[in-house]
Formats: structure tokens, sequence, C-alpha cells
């Protein structure tokens, strides 16, 4: 991972805080010195940060979840949108919708209300409709789209937040905050460091400080993609040559005949019926990782496995209720998922047809048919 350098933030403005009067006591740890009635920030503590940020920010897209950029101020909505949306990662750039967070499974509807209105169109239901109330849709439509457009492929809770500002967007905080979600941030000395996970002390106004920061964070997310992409991978090569050495153990297991006496079927039998559990077992113990089926988060993987559903196989053959029972026993946050597919996705993992797995899951939104 390229480091920055202090003199690139510098040059980018990143050290120019707000004026004297509006600092926030607790910044003063990455302040530098007053001048000319404004703080200036110490950059080698930036850099300092900006380096356990990426680390962190690295390790949490190379897990696979998704990081939700947050920056509804002027100068700041493009360039993030823009950095965001090149490492394909969720952003809010217009409004931050309030319980966006908190009451996701709205937030989830009203994205399902942009996509049937898309297939009212493909089917033709759209031009059965009246004049005015095609307007209607379509007006309807755009609102959706300019609000949460950049989140439709986002179908759970995201792994953490990266905030511009936070101070402008405390409602993002908050909701973060109340469900444990990590923050990141660019922190201004007139912000609270205290509400944040991960700070990076920076001037949050200025664009070009704004775009070296947003490179650099954006950056160390592609690195983890890139990492998560490597690993999957291998580990498709890995189960590949294991299905290439399966058929070798079965022969092995056929070949030994230690009596030359026709009246010994039964002996030639055994060595086959020992040899398949093994192969089974093989693949129990790499089919695992819950989180794989569309709609099961690490928690819902957790409660699943606290309750005996450690495999694909064993979670192919629960039923949708039951398993609805043990997440809501869990924790009442878990409620609102709905397992009704999960059953058909594991079958799918457990049979290691992983592309069919991939095709179906590309083509619903949040595991739901």
């Amino acid at each position: 991972m390229a480091r920055v350098e202090v003199k690139q933030l510098l040059e980018a403005g990143v050290h120019f805080g707000h004026l004297t009067r509006k600092w926030n006591p607790n910044m003063a740890p990455y302040i530098y010195m007053e001048r000319n009635g404004i703080h200036v920030i110490n950059l080698y503590k930036t850099v300092a940060k900006l380096d356990e940020t990426n680390e962190a920010l690295s390790k949490i897209a190379a897990s696979g979840r998704k990081i939700l950029f947050v920056a509804t101020k002027k100068q700041a909505k493009d360039i993030v949108a823009e950095k965001a949306a090149a490492v394909n990662m969720p952003y809010i750039t217009e409004r931050w919708p309030g319980g966006m967070l908190t009451n996701f499974v709205t937030i989830r509807k009203a994205v399902k209300k942009m996509a049937s209105i898309d297939r009212m169109k493909k089917d033709g239901t759209f031009l059965t409709l009246s004049k005015k109330e095609r307007l209607q849709v379509d007006r309807l439509r755009a609102k959706l789209e300019k609000n949460l457009g950049s989140i439709s492929e986002m179908t759970r809770l995201p792994g953490a937040l990266f905030i511009v500002d936070t101070m402008r967007e405390h409602i993002a905080v908050k909701e973060a905050q109340k469900l444990n979600i990590p923050i990141f941030a660019m922190v201004d000395t007139n912000c609270d460091p205290r509400d944040v996970d991960y700070l990076i002390p920076s001037n949050d106004d200025a664009s070009k400080s704004i775009d070296i920061i947003m490179t650099e964070v954006t950056n160390a997310v592609a690195e983890g993609l890139a990492e998560r992409k490597a690993e999957k991978g291998d580990a498709s090569e890995g189960k590949s040559e294991k299905k290439d050495k399966a058929p070798k153990k079965k022969v092995t297991a056929e070949k030994p005949e230690p009596t030359p006496a026709k009246a010994e079927p039964e002996v030639k039998a055994e060595p086959e019926v020992k040899a398949e559990p093994v192969v089974a077992k093989a693949t129990k113990a790499e089919a695992d990782d819950l989180t794989k089926v569309e709609g099961i988060g690490p928690k819902a993987a957790e409660a699943l496995v606290a309750a005996g559903i450690t495999t694909f196989a064993d979670l192919s053959k629960g039923e949708a209720e039951k398993i609805k029972e043990i997440l809501t026993e869990a924790s009442s946050r878990m409620a609102h998922l709905d397992p009704t597919s999960w059953p058909k996705q594991a079958k799918m993992a457990a049979d290691g047809k992983w592309d069919e797995l991939k095709e179906w899951q590309d083509n619903t939104k949040g595991g739901v048919e």
C-alpha cells in the first residue's frame, strides 16, 4: 500500500482547519499550531491516522462487506460519488434518508418499488396506465433514483461508514452508533473525534483536500477487493484439484481383491461405502461459510451455527419458519430477515453449483425471489 507523503497533503491544503473560535477542544492532540486566527492540523498525525484507516478499510473490503460513503456537501458530493462508484461501493450524496440504517427494511422497500417500476416498463404494464398516472410514476422513479439509486445494490447493512464532515452528517453518525457500525471519517478542527472509530484529521471543506484523502481511501478499498478476488480464485482452484483427486480414491478402493472366491461380492462393496463419506466430510468442512448465502450476514450466521446449523447441507434441510424462529430468538433485530430462499441457495452451494448460485443471486434482490 503506497504511503501518501506529507508534502502532497500540504500542497492539497489538508492542513487548514477552522477559525480558532470554532474549534472543538477534543481535537487539540491533532492541532499543530494557530496562525492568523486559524488552526493548523498536524499532517504527520494525519498520515499516521490515514494509514491506520486504510488498513482497516482494506480488511473490511476483503471480507466482502460493503462500505457506505456519505457526503452531502456541495464540494464533496461529486468527488465521493466518482471515487465510490469506481470501487463499486454504495454512497449517499443527495440527502441522508432518515432511518437509512435503523429502518433499513423500509428503505429496501423503496428500492424494490424502483425495481418494480422498471419491470412495469419492460413487460408493457406501464403503457396500460393513463397519461397522468405514467407521469406520476416517472416522477416517483426519478425521485427514488436521485435519493436511493446509489444504494440499489446494497442488500444488507453496510460493514462500515465513511463520512466527510461528521458535523453535517450527524444523523448518519447517530444511526451508525446505535447499530455498532464502525465509523470512518474526515474530521476537521470543529468536529468531535470521540464520535468516530477511525478518524483522519483533515480539512473537510476544500475539494482538493477531499479528493486526495478519498483517492487514498478508495485505493485501499480496491486493494482489499483485489485480495478477496485472489482468495476466491485460489479456493476455486483448490476445489477443482480435490474433485480431480476424488475419483482416484474410488478407483483404489475398488481394486483390492483379497480372495479369488466369487461368493464374496460384499467385501468389494465395503471400500466404496467407506470412501464416499470421506469425500462428503471434506465438502462439509469447506462449506461452512454461511454468509455466502444471499441475505445471511455475520450475526445471522453466528445464530445459525449456535443452533447447530453449521454447513450448507444442514441449512438446505431446514424449514424457513424454524430458521426464522432461531434468528428471532437470537436477536429481535434479525426478525425482518426473510429466510425463504436460504435452503434453496444452500442446496446449490452444498452441491457445488457455485456458478448457478451466483447467477441466481445476481437475478434477485436481497435473496428474495
